[in-house]
């Protein structure tokens, strides 16, 4: 009753608007693509949707059908990729997604000798999701996750690879900069720069901050790290980052790591992917060269 063409022209009416233009996108006629619409209704006993002039508006078995649309049509797609690499001799991609701005300096050390171990693997990393890191994974648009934060739930795995230490950097000259440690009430006067990423998933507010009612006086927002730390070096705020990655930098710029609190803020980064997948040799192997203590900086790019 249900077949995959239902699925995917649900999903193309959805994403370009009309009939006409999902007919075309998917290689049918419009006559033939309302008949099989039309049949599925039929035999459903409900419509798909609605018509509002020229538009189409989704019913709420529509909407019901294109949630599923979303989830299975990317496992079939997969699917088939994976048996084409089977039948060719090929091991396929590795999808990496990153929820640790951060650690794209890290990613770079493993994945260099992996595509040197996997010759016929390819590696792609993506850092924008649809639905969050865990969303992608369920809905595999990606097969490994890095993040700081892992949410355990059924159907996934999330292995640790390294603990690292969050902390405050800050221009060598900056009145915190000799601190042992440095307290949340001191950051009220400071500008925080930080990657874009909402204040609750930052370590900085949901573990140090927040805890303590503190604010700092400005937040800012800045993508990359290269410029992130060039605004602290010369003075014109601070920033929380990992402790290793602010050792690479500190050769070049003057910043120095301060102490978030007596005790520190202790982390660690996992490795999340689909339960069913986590014995895929590529993928495993990945895990494994991840696991291992860091090798030498990796020189990153002139820009």
């Amino acid at each position: 009753m249900l077949e995959r063409i239902h699925l995917s022209i649900v999903q193309e009416v959805d994403r370009l608007g009309s009939l006409t233009a999902a007919a075309g996108a998917l290689n049918l006629t419009q006559s033939a693509l309302s008949h099989a619409m039309k049949k599925l209704e039929q035999q459903l006993g409900t419509d798909i949707w609605l018509r509002e002039g020229r538009s189409l508006r989704p019913t709420q078995a529509g909407e019901y059908l294109l949630a599923v649309a979303s989830r299975v049509l990317p496992q079939l797609d997969l699917a088939e990729e994976r048996l084409r690499q089977y039948a060719q001799g090929e091991r396929g991609a590795l999808r990496i997604g990153m929820e640790c701005h951060p650690c794209y300096q890290w990613l770079l050390k493993v994945v260099a000798p992996y595509l040197a171990d996997w010759p016929d693997v390819d590696v792609d990393v993506k850092q924008k999701f649809q639905f969050g890191g865990i969303g992608a994974l369920f809905g595999f648009e990606i097969d490994l996750l890095v993040t700081p934060d892992p949410l355990h739930k059924p159907g996934l795995r999330f292995v640790p690879v390294f603990d690292y230490e969050q902390v405050l950097v800050v221009n060598k000259s900056h009145a915190l900069a000799s601190a042992a440690y440095v307290r949340p009430k001191q950051l009220t006067a400071e500008v925080l720069i930080t990657y874009p990423v909402s204040a609750e998933r930052l370590d900085i507010y949901n573990q140090f901050l927040m805890p303590a009612g503190i604010t700092p006086r400005r937040h800012k927002t800045i993508e990359t790290t290269d410029i992130l730390l060039q605004m602290v070096a010369s003075g014109r705020g601070v920033t929380a980052l990992p402790r290793w990655l602010v050792d690479e930098y500190a050769g070049q710029l003057d910043i120095v790591p301060v102490r978030l609190g007596r005790h520190g803020l202790a982390k660690q980064i996992f490795l999340g992917g689909r339960e069913a997948d986590m014995e895929v040799d590529y993928l495993q192997a990945f895990i494994e060269l991840a696991r291992r203590p860091p090798t030498q900086p990796v020189q990153r790019m002139q820009r």
